[in-house]
């Protein structure tokens, strides 16, 4: 089965308090979104690669992949006004048959194995979503007032959220709709069971200052 990865990238930079878009700032000297690529073909050197990004930012990133002689072959689409418009416009560059992961450019730190157990997984049954355990106690709001509730019963959710590109073409037909929040959410108003996976801790998703510093620290321990 063919694979492909769609790195949605369109953060702006707001929350790291950088002048610009937190995609471009550098991890271990290059750009966290080069990072990010690099990580699938280091997986897997015949993936093929599809990148969302803003309209306003595609000239950036032309040029920084001429400075960093950024080499790995990729198409672009352009982002929409949300989400969900920008990975249904990545989604139109694939082909209908293969296997696709939707992964969020500010993550660079996903393992060989986390992109395993979603390629396994998606394989099998269609879709995969990487999770990890809450390690903190959890409350939830009621009103005024609080309860506990049981960790548990709970996951955090990571990406790569991964899928049959027929199953996930499909889905994204629907009309958007606010309870999407991430692409698991869109394919299962379709009825569809979705299929957790171990994902890896150090997965992060890069928003603020002290994240990009943990970034660096991990960075030379990834596999």
């Amino acid at each position: 089965m063919e694979k492909f990865a769609l790195i949605v990238a369109g953060g702006s930079g707001s929350r790291m308090g950088a002048e610009i878009p937190k995609q471009f700032l550098e991890l271990a000297g290059k750009p966290v979104l080069m990072r990010t690529m690099e990580r699938f073909a280091a997986y897997d050197p015949s993936i093929r690669l599809a990148l969302v990004l803003p309209a306003d930012q595609t000239t950036r990133w032309n040029e920084l992949c001429h400075t960093h002689q950024f080499t790995l072959k990729h198409k672009v689409a352009i982002g929409g006004e949300s989400r969900f418009q920008s990975v249904k416009n990545g989604l139109a560059l694939l082909p209908a048959d293969g296997l696709v992961f939707i992964h969020d450019g500010v993550r660079p730190l996903v393992t060989v194995q986390t992109l395993r157990n979603c390629e396994e997984t998606a394989i099998k049954s269609g879709n995969a979503l990487p999770v990890i355990p809450v390690v903190e106690s959890l409350r939830q709001l009621a009103g005024d007032s609080s309860h506990h509730v049981d960790r548990s019963q709970f996951r955090l959710v990571q990406t790569p959220q991964t899928f049959r590109l027929d199953l996930i073409k499909k889905a994204y037909l629907q009309p958007e709709s606010p309870r999407f929040t991430d692409d698991a959410s869109v394919c299962e108003a379709l009825g569809e069971k979705i299929n957790l996976v171990p994902g890896n801790p150090e997965n992060i998703k890069i928003t603020h200052p002290a994240d990009l510093k943990l970034a660096k620290y991990l960075w030379p321990g990834l596999d």
